[in-house]
């Protein structure tokens, strides 16, 4: 199962958007704290509507709770100066996702604890800053899925 890791996300409709990301991606969600919001906020639950139920989502209080309930999972972290293009990875079933906060992205300590080699960017033109958290959960989720054969999930009309 993928897992997908937001690092202190502030906002709480991208974290809403992430939650039913996850539900429908069949991965796991885990919110490191400081949240910028609360995860009873009115906000969380529109965006994510009723698929809190449909993903597991933990909340951990820091970053090494959370790499030790990974266990052994390869953690990427995805960064606008990261080292590889999203696309050109491999990914595997276990791989664990790790975003930034919206309006800081990754802090460097993360980054060098995580391991610059162990990072992936998303493509954009090059005067722009960031894309959107939840756009950036989606597009590097999907990838990883559909390289991994979209599961038992994939449904076609």
């Amino acid at each position: 199962m993928l897992q997908v890791i937001l690092y202190e996300p502030e906002i709480p409709p991208n974290a809403g958007n992430a939650i039913r990301l996850c539900a429908n991606a069949g991965a796991a969600l885990h919110l490191i704290e400081p949240l910028g919001f609360r995860i009873d906020d009115k906000g969380l639950k529109r965006s994510g509507l009723d698929y809190h139920d449909l993903t597991r989502v933990t909340v951990h209080a820091d970053l090494d709770t959370c790499l030790r309930a990974l266990g052994s999972a390869r953690v990427m972290a995805v960064e606008t100066g990261g080292r590889c293009c999203y696309g050109d990875f491999r990914y595997r079933a276990d791989d664990a996702l790790l975003f930034g906060p919206e309006t800081r992205g990754l802090p460097p300590d993360v980054l060098e604890r995580i391991g610059r080699d162990n990072s992936l960017f998303i493509p954009m033109q090059p005067t722009n800053r960031s894309l959107n958290l939840s756009n950036a959960v989606a597009i590097v989720v999907y990838e990883a899925w559909r390289q991994l054969g979209f599961g038992s999930g994939h449904t076609a009309d």
